[in-house]
């Protein structure tokens, strides 16, 4: 058959909410890079035209011809250069968003597809399409998804009051200030041009969502949530980092394995719960200086832009500020925590260290009565939130910004000790620390449950172990954990397992 004539009868089988959806997810904000291809133009006329035209004609013909226009560019494309291209990455965010939404085209060619997943290096777990679906687009969808037309249409008429914002946009005075969403499709196509909008402005990304909250905060919970959602729901669910679908993110686990009993056992335990928890892992044994480097330098290729969040699991020997290495040698532990957050391929997305290391030598060691309880007590002030509201500062738009990031932001460090003390370990366990952090996170997958509230649990947990040195002196002693967090949004566990495979429902 006719490619042309495959290709019109492709679209007329898509119903309008796809293919709203395709162009979003086909339109992403953030590619890799650096991209070769790329020349940087202003993406704004194809990302935001037709979806503009088809809310104010209530006609789908320019989403139509842009996707027609993708598959022609993708049926003729050559996958001939070393370097990765844009068209590389348009072609698997295409495909991979054609089988999220289970229309895939008749004609792909998978042997293309795979030639550019070489290109990326990517390995075979690498190759499931979830991984190349971005979360943010994911979650921005479900957020459409539990709006009514009505919702959607309050937002549009919030948005238009930013005369500030939108003073000089063709594209908003093409849809107007009235719009009728009711039609088919035409609520996703307005929710989504606000969402690019918003990109394009930067006033959101994929952590810097207020903007967007703000919105929908003004909406009328009545008239503007489906059934089962309220407007608290669908602004909960923008201060999560989104990590939808598989993988829940990348793994790395380094450890030292020379003169630590029971080393294997860390090893196989956080490999357990990072395959459990859906998250694809790397292990390196006995790492040395050579080998953070080469880490770190792989971690900086392009593919690892696809992944939603980034774990480490780092145990060895050490003291008050560095970490021994297999050589012998010592590297400063704030050198290695600040280095790793600086990786662009990770930035804007959750990054999580376990340190898992002696910090020092002290024991809080139980002796008898000698630490009695104390109590404090502090003044209450009866404060009216009107009244606490009225007395803050006016933080407007234009002292705001979300284009400059600390490298150490959207970090959290958990240690497996306090400063100056020990880390307990048992002789054919490894790290008692590592035994419970992997056992509580096992135990808490499908209770909605947020990574800090596991460590909070954690350190409960682990502070009521009694351990005891392995030296002459069999002191007994108790080991307290902590963590320091850059956080903007709460990072939860998945709410089942994650498989390889996985057959899912498509959405409408």
């Amino acid at each position: 058959m006719d490619e042309v004539i495959q290709v019109t009868q492709w679209l007329s089988s898509i119903t309008p909410r796809k293919k709203a959806k395709l162009f979003f997810f086909t339109t992403h904000a953030d590619a890799p890079s650096p991209m070769v291809g790329s020349n940087d133009v202003d993406t704004h006329e194809e990302t935001q035209l037709p979806l503009a035209t088809t809310v104010a004609l209530h006609n789908f013909k320019n989403i139509d011809e842009f996707l027609k226009k993708k598959v022609n560019t993708f049926s003729c494309y050559n996958v001939i250069e070393n370097e990765i291209t844009k068209t590389d990455y348009e072609y698997l965010r295409f495909y991979s968003a054609c089988k999220y939404l289970d229309v895939v085209p008749p004609f792909p060619d998978l042997e293309k597809i795979s030639a550019i997943q070489n290109k990326f290096e990517m390995t075979d777990e690498e190759r499931d399409y979830r991984l190349l679906l971005d979360s943010a687009d994911l979650v921005l969808e479900k957020v459409c998804d539990s709006l009514k037309p009505a919702g959607v249409s309050q937002m549009w008429t919030a948005l238009r009051k930013d005369r500030n914002l939108i003073r000089g946009v063709k594209t908003i005075d093409i849809i107007g200030f009235f719009v009728d969403p009711n039609p088919t499709g035409i609520k996703e196509c307005l929710f989504f041009f606000i969402v690019r909008f918003l990109q394009k402005a930067d006033k959101i990304n994929r952590v810097n969502t207020n903007r967007l909250e703000r919105l929908i905060a003004q909406c009328d919970e009545s008239s503007s949530c489906e059934e089962g959602k309220t407007i608290d729901f669908i602004i909960d669910s923008l201060r999560f980092y989104p990590t939808e679908l598989y993988p829940f993110g990348f793994c790395l686990i380094m450890c030292v394995i020379e003169g630590r009993d029971g080393a294997m056992q860390e090893i196989e335990k956080t490999m357990e719960i990072s395959r459990h928890l859906g998250m694809i892992t790397h292990t390196e044994k006995n790492p040395t200086k050579e080998t953070i480097e080469l880490v770190k330098k792989e971690l900086m290729k392009p593919k690892y832009q696809f992944y939603s969040s980034f774990t480490c699991w780092f145990m060895s020997h050490g003291d008050g500020n560095s970490m021994v290495l297999a050589d012998g040698e010592t590297i400063e532990r704030e050198w290695f925590l600040t280095s790793f957050p600086d990786i662009s391929t990770f930035q804007l997305k959750p990054k999580v260290f376990f340190m898992v290391s002696c910090r020092g030598a002290n024991k809080f060691s139980l002796k008898g009565d000698e630490f009695e309880g104390q109590s404090a007590t502090c003044d209450y002030y009866d404060i009216g939130s009107a009244l606490i509201r009225n007395r803050m500062l006016d933080i407007t738009d234009s002292v705001r910004d979300i284009s400059y990031v600390q490298p150490m932001m959207d970090t959290l460090v958990a240690y497996s000790t306090i400063l100056d003390h020990l880390s307990g370990r048992a002789n054919t366990h490894g790290s008692i620390y590592v035994d419970r952090a992997c056992v509580l996170m096992s135990e808490n997958i499908s209770r909605g449950r947020s990574l800090t509230e596991i460590l909070e649990h954690l350190s409960q947990d682990l502070h009521e172990i009694l351990q005891e040195t392995m030296d002459e002196d069999r002191i007994v002693y108790k080991q307290a954990c902590h963590y320091d967090s850059y956080f903007r949004k709460t990072l939860k566990l998945p709410y089942t397992r994650h498989p390889k495979e996985d057959v899912h429902s498509a959405p409408q």
